[in-house]
């Protein structure tokens, strides 16, 4: 519900769907939007690297990665160019640009964003268990799970 005058927010495509990392909740990032970020990280002195996966599930958090990271990188379209090659490859995955903060004291993830995402996200189920003594458990089913990697989204062709 938006407040009066306020435009209402742009609907997010294929309804729920995975929120990991910043900007999760935001429609996609356009590709000058990536550059922008990416191009923020690079003055703080940030590594840059692209990651790709299959199983997204919120605890899945070493994604492969799509070449070395960039350390000495000074130019964010040079990221970008590599976004995009990974999209080419990998239409059906998940893809995330990763900047790290290398220095003495921080050593830590200081921006992780997704840039792409499969046209099907099914998502995932929770599951309730319940057992002795009143205990209810909950676990994460993803959906995606239900077929091998490299199948789980798209047409099913590897």
């Amino acid at each position: 519900m938006t407040a009066p005058g306020q435009e209402p927010h742009p609907p997010i495509r294929g309804g729920l769907r995975i929120t990991q990392g910043t900007f999760s909740y935001l429609p996609d990032l356009s590709d000058e939007q990536i550059v922008a970020q990416v191009q923020y990280g690079i003055d703080h002195g940030w590594a840059v690297s692209i990651e790709f996966t299959d199983d997204p599930h919120p605890r899945n958090v070493y994604w492969e990665m799509w070449g070395m990271p960039m350390f000495d990188l000074e130019d964010a379209v040079a990221a970008l160019r590599e976004v995009q090659r990974c999209r080419e490859a990998f239409p059906d995955h998940y893809l995330r640009v990763s900047l790290y903060d290398p220095r003495l004291t921080r050593q830590t993830t200081a921006l992780q964003f997704i840039v792409h995402r499969p046209a099907h996200e099914p998502g995932f189920r929770l599951d309730r268990q319940e057992e002795r003594d009143r205990v209810i458990r909950y676990r994460l089913h993803p959906y995606s799970g239900e077929r091998p990697p490299g199948e789980r989204y798209g047409d099913g062709r590897a």
